[in-house]
């Protein structure tokens, strides 16, 4: 290499470490110079050495390789301050929320404080004129009230007299109807729920009146049914039996207040509608539908609704189903719970999240039958099934509220953690991963306004404890009671020895950000489907949802859950010990 190329490379380096150096921006370097230098030093790296070099061109070279990693650390903390910055900023949005909320609530303690101090003010010449306008008032009203209880009591004595004489007092008896009938239409004024991006919010749902636009031939006012629950232990006579939870008005259930006791349905009026969802595709599964149909209509006398897909294979069966109903679009999916006071289900535990997925709120009681592979949920079985919808129909039965969990994805752009888009209920998990990206997934996880972690991995799973026994077992969480409230915290194959799985209260609300630092977005599913974006900044919150989902038992709760890890798990088998063999000696 001639000097002159020498004396050119090195005028290029230093050309190069100026401009990149030369313009900085508020403490940080534009990334493009950045990009230049290190190329420039990668290529005057990559040439060849003469035999003559001097050192001076050796040192040269490892200040600019010390340049270009000063650079690249400049552009790590460059992003590093970006998100530092964007979490500062969602900080004062939320403090600066709260802030108006509380001057809301000074504003109207500080009028009940101007009220105290004006009464305060007053004089007692006001105070005793006061009492001059009210003493007659109370003088007028005591004489009035003593008249009416001297004509009440004449009006006893001449009615005791016209009965003692066998005359009846017919004007008594219809002004008494007439009360109650006014009570009765009084107590049974409708609450309508209030449905925000499809979801139920209200605490109580009541029956209400079909739709003007209702067809002509469903007329017919049908009312649910009511029952009653309550929880216990050692069954029904045992001494730890207790009071009813709460008698749920027109069959809503929800979850006032949840226990782990086993909990027991009892109807307060005879089921009259039932709806039927079947598993597409199964043979198997199509002749126990047309079977358990006919067998409810003929021998029950009870309504059935079933999927459209499911009324035209029973109309291509036979002409007799037609008095099978049905529904034409999602509009009258989401007050499906206002006419249905039983959900049967023919498949496996996909059938029953399927049907959990259809009831935005309240979900009527489930009796789920194993027509499936494992069946975690499904405890009945189809060989049997006229007696087991015998049992359930007459009541009481144990039943399992299997709790949802309520998901809110929040994008960067939204003003505060109310603008959320369309929220999902989940009755297995969310399920947070790389999707198709080769880099590690990065979330910052929050409980309530603490921090938890962040997740290194392939992903995280946030399972409620129904859905122990599914992905999250699989990621190696543990199995818990469905009975038990609380949420499973649990990563998929986090890149630390170190991490393990949590399960977190029922009460709080788990936050998973994407930060932005993070190298590729994240991707959640909500019980397998349903798939959403998450790119940096992106937020997910997830909360125990009110309305759980009540599935029958064949047993218990508890006999139920052990039945189906032993035998769709197998857990714990193993030969037992030989009894032949060395012992201990007697002691």
């Amino acid at each position: 290499m001639s000097p002159s190329k020498l004396d050119s490379t090195d005028s290029f380096g230093h050309e190069e470490a100026s401009v990149s150096c030369s313009k900085p921006e508020n403490g940080c370097v534009d990334s493009l110079s950045i990009f230049h230098s290190e190329k420039a030093v990668e290529e005057l790296l990559q040439q060849t050495p003469v035999a003559g070099m001097d050192e001076h061109l050796i040192e040269f070279s490892e200040a600019l390789r010390t340049v270009a990693k000063a650079l690249r650390r400049a552009a790590e903390g460059k992003a590093s301050a970006q998100a530092e910055a964007a979490e500062w900023k969602r900080r004062y949005e939320l403090e600066r929320t709260r802030n108006i909320q509380m001057e809301r609530k000074v504003s109207g303690n500080n009028n009940c404080e101007m009220l105290q101090h004006w009464w305060i003010r007053s004089s007692l010449d006001n105070a005793m004129d006061m009492l001059r306008i009210m003493l007659p008032c109370l003088l007028f009203w005591e004489v009035g009230k003593e008249q009416n209880k001297r004509i009440a009591e004449a009006r006893m004595a001449e009615q005791f007299s016209a009965e003692k004489n066998g005359d009846i007092d017919c004007e008594r008896v219809k002004n008494s109807d007439n009360q109650s009938m006014l009570q009765n239409e009084s107590n049974e004024y409708s609450e309508t729920g209030c449905m925000k991006h499809g979801i139920w919010s209200h605490e109580v749902l009541r029956d209400r009146e079909s739709d003007s636009n209702s067809n002509a031939d469903r007329n017919k006012i049908m009312r649910k049914a009511s029952f009653k629950l309550s929880w216990w232990c050692n069954g029904e006579n045992g001494d730890q039996h207790k009071h009813d939870i709460v008698s749920f008005e027109r069959g809503n259930i929800t979850t006032a207040e949840r226990s782990s006791k086993q909990i027991s349905l009892k109807w307060e009026s005879d089921p009259q509608t039932v709806l039927i969802l079947t598993k597409p595709n199964s043979v198997s599964v199509r002749i126990l539908c047309v079977q358990m149909v006919r067998w409810l209509r003929e021998r029950k006398k009870l309504n059935v609704y079933v999927e459209p897909r499911v009324k035209v294979e029973l109309v291509a069966e036979s002409s007799n189903f037609s008095y099978v109903q049905t529904w034409k679009d999602d509009s009258e999916i989401s007050h499906l719970h206002m006419k249905v006071d039983l959900v049967i289900t023919l498949g496996g535990d996909g059938t029953v999240l399927w049907a959990a997925s259809m009831f935005k709120g309240p979900v009527p009681p489930i009796v789920p039958f194993s027509l499936g592979s494992l069946g975690f949920m499904t405890p009945f079985h189809s060989e049997h099934f006229k007696d087991c919808l015998d049992s359930v129909l007459r009541g009481p039965i144990s039943i399992t509220l299997r709790h949802r969990l309520l998901c809110r994805v929040v994008r960067d752009a939204a003003k505060n953690e109310y603008e959320t888009e369309e929220p999902f209920l989940v009755l297995n998990e969310v399920t947070i991963d790389r999707g198709i990206s080769s880099y590690l997934t990065n979330l910052e996880c929050y409980c309530d306004n603490s921090f938890v972690t962040c997740v290194q991995g392939d992903g995280l799973i946030l399972s409620t404890t129904s859905g122990s026994t599914a992905y999250s077992l699989a990621a190696g969480g543990s199995m818990v009671h469905p009975q038990v409230p609380g949420i499973l915290f649990t990563p998929i194959c986090p890149h630390s020895l170190s991490f393990r799985p949590l399960i977190l209260p029922e009460h709080v609300t788990v936050r998973i950000m994407v930060p932005f630092n993070s190298r590729s977005p994240a991707w959640a599913s909500f019980d397998g489907k349903d798939r959403k974006l998450l790119a940096a900044g992106d937020a997910l919150l997830c909360s125990m949802a009110p309305w759980p989902v009540p599935t029958a038992c064949q047993v218990d709760s508890t006999n139920d859950f052990l039945r189906s890890i032993h035998d769709g798990l197998h857990w714990n088998l193993r030969k037992t010990q030989s009894f032949d063999g060395p012992r201990d000696r007697d002691l």
